[in-house]
C-alpha cells in the first residue's frame, strides 16, 4: 500500500468534529505564518476576499449542484 492510499484510509475514520479541528489548526497555523511574515497582513482584504472565492467555488459546485 502506498503512502497516500495509507493516508487516505486514516482520513476516512475522521469523524466531522475531527475534520473541524484539523481546519482549526491548519487556520491557526496559517495566522502564526502570517503574523510572522508582516507583508501578508498589510495586503489588501479585497484580495483575501478574491481568494476566498476562487477557493469556494469548486466545493460549491460539488455541495449544491454535483448530482
Amino acid at each position: 500500500m502506498g503512502l497516500l492510499e495509507d493516508m487516505n484510509q486514516r482520513v476516512k475514520k475522521f469523524s466531522l468534529i475531527d475534520v473541524k479541528l484539523a481546519q482549526g489548526a491548519a487556520m491557526f497555523f496559517a495566522l502564526i505564518i502570517a503574523k510572522y511574515v508582516p507583508g501578508i497582513i498589510t495586503l489588501s482584504v479585497w484580495w483575501f476576499i478574491g481568494l476566498l472565492i476562487i477557493c469556494a467555488i469548486r466545493p460549491a459546485y460539488v455541495f449544491w449542484l454535483k448530482e
